[in-house]
């Protein structure tokens, strides 16, 4: 992968945990430096964690049309905020809502200025 490609990517899920966290109150960080660490470790969990979750649960995945990545990435979101200090997700709740706006806010991105080769 291009190294262009992973800063772009990188840069959509902080917009989108930003925007999170500005929505919704339970999802918090305490400094820039929570927020930047993960960041990092919620890109590092989708770049290898992810596809290897969807290998296993790609019965769930057709089952549920899809609506299993969701459930996925709200995990990922969820394990971020209890394995990093200063970043917050209260809730399973809060980690769908975390989840769906950085998959909107990476949608939203693709549409306005095209999708990553």
């Amino acid at each position: 992968m291009e190294l262009k490609t992973l800063f772009k990517s990188w840069l959509l899920i902080a917009l989108g945990v930003l925007i999170a966290s500005h929505i919704f109150e339970g999802i918090r960080y305490t400094d820039t430096s929570s927020l930047i660490v993960a960041v990092l470790l919620l890109s590092i969990c989708n770049v290898f964690l992810k596809p290897l979750l969807m290998l296993f649960a790609l019965p769930f995945i057709i089952l549920t049309f899809g609506l299993g990545i969701w459930i996925i990435n709200a995990l990922l979101f969820l394990l971020v905020g209890n394995l990093v200090d200063g970043f917050a997700v209260d809730s399973f709740g809060y980690a769908l809502a975390g989840a769906l706006v950085v998959s909107l806010t990476g949608a939203a991105a693709n549409v306005l200025f095209g999708k990553t080769k």
